[in-house]
This record gives C-alpha cells, structure tokens and sequence, in this order.
C-alpha cells in the first residue's frame, strides 16, 4: 500500500510580505517627496496680525521673491509681460482673483507697480498673503 504525503497539495495561500515591501517602499517615497511638491518659491514673508483666511479652491498666486524675479504659480514672468500673462489667464477663470506674496525685501515702489499691473489685468480681488507675528510680550503691554 503506498502511503500519500501532504506535499502533493497545493498551496492555497497568498504570499503578503511581498506586496507589504512594495507599498512600505512606496509610503515612504511618497512620505520624501510630499513635502518637495510643496516648497514652490522661496519668499521671506511680511508679518500682520490679522486671522488667516481659510478657503477650498486653488487660486491664482503671484509671487515676487527677494531677487525681485515675478512668478505667476511657480512659473518666472517677465515684468512686462505680466498684465498680458494674467489677463490670459483670467479669461478661462470664472473668480479673476489673484493671491499676491512679496518678500518683504522687496522695495515698496516695486510691489506697487507689480499691484498696479495686476489690477489692470483686470482682477476683481487682490488678497495679500502674510505670516503671522509671534506673540511678543513688550507688544502687549504697548496695546
């Protein structure tokens, strides 16, 4: 009488730990390259006291970073093709609003004239982007 083994069964089991390997490598690629995707241009910010303002859609942002170089969304811009760039642009967008950040390097005679360029591109609403100011106590005491 010939006696059968359990080793001419086939394996019903699914094998997890390569799979597990796969997505722990692609967590943590995706944890590296999050903040990257983020970083856009580098610009020191003003400080204001004001509440930040909260809101879902994506807007349109103008940047000017410390070596005065315009960006429209992270994209560099000449000064004199800026009002015609945005004026493309606002045509295809429904709210023609633009979110304006500036170094605070950034001489005040050129941020007006950046200012006064976007208005005329034709934007309805032109908000400022600031960091908050550090609660300092000889501030508060001066209030």
């Amino acid at each position: 009488m010939a006696m059968h083994t359990n080793t001419d069964r086939l394996m019903s089991d699914i094998n997890i730990v390569p799979f597990v390997d796969v997505m722990m490598v692609l967590l943590v690629i995706f944890m590296v390259t999050a903040p990257m995707m983020t970083q856009g241009v580098d610009v020191n910010l003003p400080e204001a006291t004001a509440m930040p303002m909260e809101s879902p859609k994506e807007h349109l942002v103008v940047t000017i970073n410390a070596e005065q170089i315009i960006h429209i969304n992270d994209f560099a811009v000449e000064p004199d093709y800026l009002r015609d760039k945005l004026a493309n642009i606002l045509e295809n967008r429904p709210d023609r609003e633009v979110i304006f950040r500036a170094d605070k390097t950034v001489p005040y005679g050129f941020v007006a004239k950046v200012m006064a360029e976007i208005k005329s591109a034709g934007v309805e609403k032109l908000g400022m982007v600031t960091v908050p100011v550090e609660d300092d106590p000889r501030r508060a005491a001066g209030r």
